[in-house]
Order: structure tokens, then C-alpha cells, then sequence
């Protein structure tokens, strides 16, 4: 799935890309390069422009250039250096999305691969060159791929263990070249400040091969740069892990590495950590290393236990928190609604205290008003009137809560009724249905006793029947011969319903036949626009369909060829044209006569 919001730069790069001839594919993939460089980094917009470049394949694009023939590249070493770094920095900080198991399973693995045989390629192509540029641009490019192998590694340290056990980084490690080989070693130790925990992840063999190689280079190797870099490397490996630090010192293959390492002159560049190294494999250094590890293996236990003494007083004390906890929390609970509750009473006193200083104060006003307005002399019937609503008012709101109360006193008496006529209503249902099921289920009770007046009327009526209707006997042969002949006339019906069968089949074969060629008919082309073979395809098998087809041309062909004056009186005399059998002698006569072949 694509993603929204593509930055157009990638967007035309794919294009170009799968337009572009395969020569040209690795110099146009160069332009990613300052399409990265011009993003600040860490920021959200070179995180999206590396999903865009991973969306659009441009990365496998790269690890595909990577293993072609650098011969055929235009750039040759120099374009592919380029690419690693480009490949290498899209690779890390990229998040892949929903291909993340592709990514990091398939894509990753082999980038790192491909960096490691393009360097052992490079490495050939170094070893063999003769010219001094040509060593140094070569050079240059082998630190460019390792450079970028140990970004890659940076940003994914998982991979660090498959490099580590790759045929082709133990190879690069084993040249005789100084330069080569100092920046190996280089390399090594910069992945091991990373992530040392990976040494010992890997097959034994492999490690083995790692520290041999490192012991020769720094007893064997003249260039100082070299030495100091291998000591340094054990000097890393045996305070990370001891042991390595227990194999060196005991190992029966490096037996006497302490004392030649003791014949290094003093003055050198790296005496200093030469000097921790064979500190550390001298035995007083072993056995304070054998202490220390037992005493580091004793607080751990004390620690295990101390803990398991803790988490034990710990389970005891839940329920006791827990108690304490519930009353302080119900306590506090309470209170709190008590204090509410407080609150609520008096905010609600306060607002019916102004509520009634409101209605009082608008009565003596309307009051007042109304005295105004009102002559003297009617003062008093407007005072009677106002009595008069008062009092109808008071009565209206204390029948209506006499109602209410007598209401909710009679409410339980209601909910038995009502529950009553409920209760009442299904068992009468239930008792109808228990009526019905007895009349459909009862047995039968036989028949009323017949009087003898009624045995004589019912026994003349049967006579009477049969009298009528006689029952006819059928012999045994008689009965034989009616089977056959009912047997006879199945098997004839079957027959003769399969032989319908197959003639409907054969009818609906035909018709369909005929409305195919019907349609292809209505589809064909003129006789002016048709060329080759196309009439062929239009000759029919029927004779009668031909004979037809050839007398309907013939009759259009002579209509055609008539003078004018023959066709005055067509419209009237209708469509249909006579042509006689002699007529039809032409030599157009097998144009339309299928099924035969051409004389």
C-alpha cells in the first residue's frame, strides 16, 4: 500500500528509476543522496521521506546494484561506496510499518551481507591493483563500505551477531594488507564498544578464529597502528567478559602469549594498555578475578534471598493494609457526604428562605399597586376577592395532597388487584389449555348402544350395497396376466420416454445451433467489406437453408440488375419476388451451399 502525502522528489525519482535502462539505474539512485543531506536530521520529515523511499523500493533497487558487476556500473567503485551510505542511512531510523518482519528478517540481513562481499571484493580489487592512485581511491571506498556497515550496525544492533559469524568478515580480518587490515580491526573494535554481549552469542569455532586472529596481528604484524588496535581489542574483550579473560589465561593455544607480550619495549604508543592486558592475565590478577567472581556470585544469592525473605513478610501484610485502607477510605466516604449533605440542606434552606422573601415582597408590592389603582370606595370588595382566591387556592393544594396520601396508602391494595386479575387471567388460560388437550388426547369411548330397530336399518343397508355392487373374484392366472401386461406397458413408456429425451436433446442441440448462426449472421460484414476466408465461415450444413440462402440472393441480384420500369409496381405487389428453377443455374451456385466441397 502506497503511502498519502509522497514527497514528489521520491515520487519522480521512482518514475525515472522504472523508466531507465538498467545502466543508468545506479547513477539516478545517487540523487537520493542530496535528497537526504538537505533534511535535517532526526526530524519527522527525513523519518517520512525514508518510508517513502522504502514504499517505492528504491532500497532493494540499491541492494540489487550492490550485487552487480562493478565493471559495468557507470562510477565504477565510487558510485557503489555512495550507495551504501545511502542505503545504510535510510536503513536506520526507518519504521517499516506493516512489512516490519520482512524488514528486519530478510532486508537487513542481507544488506549486511552484500556490505561484507562488496568489501571482500574490494579488497581483491585492492590487493591486485598496481598503480598508487588507483590503491588509494580503492582505499578510500573500502572505508566508506566499512563506515557505512558499522552505521548500519548502529542502528540495529541484532545484526551484530550475524556479522560477526559471517564467512566474509572473518576473511577480511585474516589479510596480510596493513591498511585493509588496520581498518578492520578498526571496525571490530567499534562494533564490540557497541554491543560487546554479542562475542559470546556466536559458535565457539568462530570465536576461537576471531581471537586467534587477534593474537597473531598483535605478535606478528610490524605496523604499530595494527598492535595497538589488536591490544586494545583484548583489552575490551577480557574486561567485558571473563571468560575470554579465563581462556586466554588457561587455554593450552595461547600458552606464553603473557611472556611474549612481555618483550615489548616500554616506550611504545600503547605500552599502557599492553601493560592492563598483561595485568590481567598474570595469576594473581586470575585469582583476584576467581574472587571477585565468587564474590559477586555470593551477593547475588544473598540478594535472591534477601528478596524472597521480603516478598514472604510482604504477603502477611496486605490484609491488614488492605483493612486499614477500607475504614480509612469509608471513613473518609462518610464524611464527605455528610459534608455534602450539609452543604445541600443549607443551600436549599437559603434558596426556600429567598424564594418566600421574593413572594412576599411581590405581594405588598402588588398590593400596594393595586390600592393605588383601585378607588377608595371598592377597597374593600377587592379585599374580600382577594380572600375569596386565597382561600380556593389553599383548598385546591390541600385536596390535592388529601388526594395524594389517600392515593399512596391505597397503592398496595391496587398492586394486589391488579396482580389478582393478573394471576386469575393465566390460570383461566392455563386451565382452557389443560380442557382442550384433554378433548384432542381422550380416548375413544366406543360407540353409543344401537337399539335392534337400528341394527335392522343398518343391516338392510349393507345388503342393499352389496347387492349393488357385487365383488368381482380374479383367479391366480388371471392376476399373473394382468402383471405381465402392466409390466410390458411400463418398460414400453420408459422406452419410449428416453427416446423423447434424446430427441428433445437433439431439438435443443439444433435450436441452438440455429440462433448461433443467426448471430453470427447479424454480425457479418458486407460482401463489399469482406475479405479472405470470412464467407467461408457463413456456409451453412442445412441444404434446405442453402437452397433458401441461394434463392433469396438470386432474387435480390435480379431485382437489382431489372430496368426501372419493372419496379413501378413493387410496393403494391409486395416484397416477394418469382424467380423460376432455371434461374438459379448461375455462377454464384455454391456460394452458399455448406456441407460440400468445392468441385
Amino acid at each position: 500500500m502506497k503511502p498519502t502525502g509522497t514527497d514528489p522528489r521520491i515520487l519522480s525519482l521512482a518514475a525515472e528509476v522504472a523508466k531507465s535502462p538498467e545502466q543508468n539505474v545506479p547513477v539516478i539512485l545517487l540523487k537520493l543522496k542530496e535528497i537526504i543531506n538537505n533534511t535535517p536530521l532526526g526530524s519527522s520529515e527525513l523519518k517520512k521521506i525514508k518510508q517513502d523511499i522504502y514504499c517505492y523500493d528504491l532500497i532493494q533497487y540499491c541492494l540489487l546494484v550492490l550485487s552487480q558487476d562493478c565493471s559495468r556500473i557507470q562510477g565504477g567503485w565510487t558510485t557503489i561506496s555512495q550507495l551504501t551510505q545511502i542505503l545504510s542511512h535510510c536503513c536506520v531510523g526507518l519504521e517499516p510499518g506493516e512489512d516490519a518482519e520482512e524488514f528486519y528478517n530478510e532486508l537487513l540481513p542481507s544488506a549486511a551481507e552484500n556490505f561484507l562481499v562488496l568489501g571482500r571484493r574490494l579488497q581483491t580489487c585492492f590487493i591486485n591493483a598496481a598503480k598508487g592512485e588507483e590503491k588509494d581511491e580503492l582505499l578510500h571506498s573500502f572505508q566508506i563500505v566499512t563506515d557505512s556497515l558499522f552505521w548500519l550496525l548502529g542502528g540495529h544492533v541484532q545484526l551484530i551477531q550475524n556479522v560477526l559469524q559471517s564467512d566474509h568478515f572473518l576473511r577480511l580480518l585474516q589479510t596480510d594488507n596493513v591498511q585493509i587490515g588496520s581498518t578492520v580491526m578498526t571496525m571490530l573494535q567499534n562494533i564490540l564498544q557497541i554491543n560487546s554481549g554479542d562475542l559470546l552469542r556466536i559458535e565457539g569455532k568462530t570465536l576461537h578464529s576471531i581471537l586467534d586472529e587477534v593474537v597473531f596481528k598483535l605478535l606478528s604484524t610490524p605496523s604499530p597502528d595494527i598492535r595497538s588496535t589488536a591490544t586494545k581489542l583484548l583489552l575490551l574483550m577480557t574486561e567485558s567478559h571473563q571468560e575470554i579473560l579465563i581462556l586466554l589465561r588457561l587455554s593450552a593455544c595461547y600458552k606464553g602469549l603473557r611472556s611474549l607480550l612481555n618483550k615489548y619495549e616500554p616506550g611504545t604508543e600503547f605500552s599502557q594498555e599492553l601493560g592492563q592486558l598483561i595485568a590481567l592475565l598474570t595469576p594473581k590478577v586470575y585469582q583476584e578475578v576467581e574472587e571477585q567472581k565468587l564474590h559477586q556470585a555470593a551477593c547475588l544469592i544473598q540478594a535472591y534471598w534477601k528478596g524472597f525473605q521480603t516478598r514472604k513478610r510482604l504477603k502477611k501484610l496486605p490484609s491488614a493494609v488492605i483493612t486499614l485502607q477500607r475504614s480509612f477510605r469509608s471513613k473518609r466516604t462518610k464524611a464527605l457526604l455528610k459534608l455534602n449533605k450539609q452543604k445541600e440542606e443549607e443551600h436549599r434552606r437559603l434558596q426556600l428562605q429567598l424564594q418566600r422573601q421574593r413572594a412576599m415582597r411581590l405581594s405588598r408590592e402588588l398590593r400596594l399597586s393595586m390600592l393605588e389603582i383601585v378607588h377608595p370606595g371598592q377597597v374593600e370588595k377587592y379585599n374580600r376577592e382577594i380572600e375569596e382566591k386565597s382561600a380556593l387556592i389553599i383548598q385546591k393544594h390541600w385536596r390535592g395532597y388529601r388526594e395524594r396520601r389517600n392515593f399512596r396508602q391505597q397503592r398496595p391494595s391496587l398492586t394486589e388487584y391488579k396482580a389478582a386479575v393478573i394471576l386469575q387471567r393465566a390460570t383461566l388460560k392455563f386451565l382452557e389449555k389443560c380442557r382442550k388437550k384433554k378433548k384432542l388426547f381422550a380416548p375413544w369411548q366406543g360407540l353409543q348402544d344401537l337399539t335392534d330397530a337400528r341394527r335392522v336399518e343398518l343391516k338392510q343397508q349393507v345388503d342393499d350395497y352389496l347387492r349393488r355392487h357385487p365383488s368381482s373374484q380374479m383367479s391366480d392366472v388371471t392376476s399373473r396376466e394382468l402383471h405381465s401386461q402392466a409390466q410390458e406397458q411400463l418398460q414400453h413408456y420408459l422406452m419410449g420416454r428416453a427416446l423423447e429425451e434424446r430427441a428433445q436433446q437433439h431439438r435443443e442441440a439444433l435450436m441452438a445451433q440455429i440462433s448461433t448462426n443467426i448471430e453470427q449472421l447479424m454480425k457479418a460484414p458486407s460482401l463489399k467489406e469482406a475479405e479472405g476466408k470470412e464467407p467461408e465461415l457463413f456456409l451453412s450444413r442445412s441444404r434446405p437453408v442453402a437452397a433458401k440462402a441461394k434463392q433469396a440472393h438470386l432474387t435480390t441480384l435480379k431485382h437489382i440488375q431489372a430496368p426501372w420500369w419493372k419496379k413501378l409496381g413493387e410496393e403494391e405487389a409486395g416484397d416477394e419476388i418469382y424467380v423460376p428453377k432455371e434461374e438459379f443455374s448461375v455462377e454464384l451456385g455454391t456460394l452458399f451451399i455448406g456441407g460440400t466441397k468445392p468441385p
